[in-house]
């Protein structure tokens, strides 16, 4: 398998490190960090996310990373991580 970041979720990744650099530059790259981490574990186990019907016959997927939401699909032999948020923003 290979993991690749679509540029939306690379846009969602600079927006959270934004936000949360305003109050604490630390946090803020820890949280990157984690973030950028947690899809590398799917290489071994793509589907451990919940698999989300409403996309279908697309395979997307979700996990929690903490309290962000990460979307995924599975295409053949690559992970595309489409997006991520943090679970208080509405979407």
């Amino acid at each position: 398998m290979e993991l690749k970041w679509t540029s939306k979720a690379l846009s969602d990744l600079a927006r959270l490190y934004d936000f949360l650099a305003q109050v604490n530059k630390r946090a803020a790259a820890r949280t990157v960090q984690s973030l950028t981490a947690a899809p590398i574990r799917l290489l071994e186990h793509p589907r451990i996310g919940e698999k989300l019907e409403e996309f279908e016959p697309r395979e997307v997927r979700r996990i929690l990373v903490g309290h962000y939401e990460m979307r995924y699909e599975i295409r053949e032999s690559t992970i595309y991580v489409l997006r991520l948020w943090h679970t208080r923003e509405h979407r």
